[in-house]
């Protein structure tokens, strides 16, 4: 009897430092089960944050990106507009002007071929169905970042000193800023989803919570309480004792 208010004391103490009432399945099958259940869905949507963080982090990245092919596109435009003007423009210095176009243009295609997020390209057209596992099951949405190759611009033989429209660098302008709108709202939708997992990690955090954690004031009680029935016990154990040992020196004498 007295071992078992001893265990009894010990699962108190435990509780105390712990801060958690459950500590062994015995404490409460069901609710150690419900428990162990939310803490594995809380798990998984912190996962899920932290992969939807990395997936704004890829959209991020492509964004500065076309930004910087936009710039560019915006200056072969001014410089084809200023091409256009052959009455006062001559070969050579149309010339001139197709050369910065070319270097224009070789920028935007080192940015097309080596734009990348941990060795992924993202604008070279390969980078059409990124998963992100955002949900606490491993679901989640595909990433499409475009495609902003010259090819794909329809700019690759864009040259003043031939036919040309400006309107070719208008359309590729276009596209880029479409790239940019469904890069943008690929982002908005993680940051609802980065929302909605915190949220409910959280509130699953404070259900376990309840559920879980050591009642301090209660615990403390229910220990001192055992404390003083193990005193009381081993007292009236130790008293049986020397009844005992009583009746066996009256019984010999």
């Amino acid at each position: 009897m007295i071992q078992g208010v001893s265990n009894s004391g010990s699962n108190y103490y435990s509780q105390i430092a712990s801060g958690s009432k459950l500590q062994s399945a015995a404490d409460g099958p069901a609710e150690l089960g419900i428990v162990e259940g939310e803490k594995s869905q809380i798990s998984g949507y912190n996962v899920g944050t932290r992969n939807a963080e990395d997936g704004k982090s890829v959209l991020n990245v492509a964004d500065a990106a076309l930004g910087g092919i936009s710039e560019s596109l915006q200056r072969m435009r001014e410089l084809a507009v200023q091409a256009s003007n052959s009455a006062l423009m001559s070969n050579d210095e149309r010339k001139a002007i197709q050369d910065e176009i070319s270097q224009l243009k070789q920028g935007i295609s080192d940015i097309a071929q080596n734009t990348e997020f941990n060795t992924k390209k993202l604008l070279d057209g390969s980078n059409t169905d990124m998963h992100i596992a955002a949900g606490p099951d491993g679901s989640g949405p595909s990433l499409n970042t475009g495609d902003a190759t010259l090819k794909a611009l329809g700019i690759e033989d864009f040259d003043v000193t031939k036919d040309f429209s400006v309107k070719t660098i208008d359309d590729a302008l276009k596209m880029v800023s479409s790239n940019r709108s469904s890069v943008g709202a690929q982002s908005n939708s993680l940051d609802y989803t980065i929302g909605y997992n915190t949220q409910t990690a959280y509130n699953l955090t404070a259900a376990t919570s309840r559920m879980e954690d050591t009642d301090i004031e209660k615990a403390v009680l229910d220990k001192d309480k055992e404390e003083v029935m193990r005193s009381y016990r081993f007292m009236m154990q130790r008293r049986q004792q020397e009844q005992e040992a009583q009746k066996l020196f009256m019984f010999y004498m």
